[in-house]
């Protein structure tokens, strides 16, 4: 199999899907790689690396696409590799296509197999996003706590506290991945935290973080009585598949004090806030009613090092597996499958653009 690593163009992204070690592994099991030139140095890694390992380098993303049959890149394709894709490629990274309908129609209508790493289940677990929904829990607390600094604009919170000052308080819609990384990572920190979700034994993991975590169901109006005194809301909702179903509304935010602030991980599905709006690292903060917004569509995209490297580890199987010509008969990667042929073939694309 001839298998494509592109340079991500999404702005300020420098992840990679494919690490050199990665390659490596893959050139042993006989296929062959193509590393577009410069695509590893924002992780870490220089193109010589690659070449090390027995890649091969691409100088520009045409020669990449018209070189691979499988194509594995970290976040979605956008203009102008779009109109690089082929009817006989496949198309392997993060997609989130039941919230992004343009992209959706653009692939369906070229017609290449599009696997989306946020969809490929093994049992209960999602391998795949479960790394990239760890980082993006931890980077939500760190950035919320920058950004409650007064001179970003915040009411001059420390999250923690101190012995004569008291704690804020951070909420968290959703106790799963993401949001239990950030409950660890506030309750760490010394912050008082509320984590609302609907199963009782995240809750239960919640609370075993420490007495300063409360877990609580999902109610409409504990979660406004809890906004009213949060200086850090979270949005970690996830629905696989399809969008984020809107946990908070505008009027629910309009009650949050000034000067706090909404990190929405969830924003590449949608957003769980319905002030949640697409944002880049190129222009990360935007405020509504006096409320700081941070909903960067690639949060883990600010450490690239460390992020490559978690998303490599959970990848390489699969991607091996991929490249061989019965990769069909593998449940987890048959479960990731968003286009075909033509079709939307996951349930939750198909119910949300059908």
């Amino acid at each position: 199999m001839r298998i494509g690593v592109p340079r991500e163009i999404k702005p300020l992204e420098g992840r990679i899907a494919l690490n050199p070690a990665a390659c490596m592994e893959l050139a042993r099991q006989g296929h062959e790689v193509f590393v577009e030139s410069t695509a590893g140095l924002a992780s870490g890694y220089a193109d010589a690396d690659f070449k090390n390992v027995g890649a091969a380098l691409c100088t520009d993303p045409a020669m990449l696409y018209g070189s691979a049959e499988l194509i594995v890149k970290v976040k979605e394709p956008v203009e102008p590799e779009i109109g690089l894709l082929r009817a006989d490629h496949t198309l392997f990274s993060y997609l989130h296509l039941a919230a992004n309908r343009p992209l959706a129609e653009r692939l369906r209508d070229i017609g290449l197999t599009a696997v989306a790493f946020e969809t490929v289940e093994h049992g209960d677990a999602l391998p795949l996003l479960a790394p990239m929904s760890e980082i993006a829990g931890r980077l939500s607390i760190q950035i919320g706590a920058h950004l409650l600094h007064l001179p970003q604009g915040g009411r001059g919170v420390m999250l923690g506290g101190l012995a004569s000052a008291e704690r804020g308080h951070v909420v968290i819609l959703g106790g799963g991945v993401a949001g239990g990384a950030a409950a660890a990572a506030a309750s760490a920190m010394g912050a008082h935290v509320t984590v609302f979700d609907l199963h009782r034994d995240r809750l239960t993991a919640m609370r075993a973080l420490g007495a300063n975590v409360t877990g609580l169901y999902p109610f409409s109006q504990d979660i406004q009585s809890a906004l009213r005194t949060a200086d850090l809301l979270i949005g970690a909702v996830l629905v696989t598949g399809g969008k984020a179903p809107r946990i908070v509304n505008h009027d629910m935010v309009r009650t949050m004090m000034p000067g706090s602030v909404i990190v929405d991980i969830s924003v590449d599905q949608g957003g769980c806030i319905e002030t949640t709006r697409p944002a880049s690292y190129a222009d990360p903060v935007y405020v509504v009613d006096g409320v700081l917004h941070y909903c960067v569509t690639n949060l883990p995209g600010a450490v690239p090092r460390t992020a490559s490297q978690a998303l490599c580890a959970s990848l390489i199987p699969y991607v091996s597996i991929l490249a061989r010509p019965d990769w069909s008969d593998n449940a987890d990667l048959v479960s990731g499958i968003n286009v075909m042929a033509g079709e939307y073939v996951h349930p939750a694309i198909r119910n949300e653009l059908t």
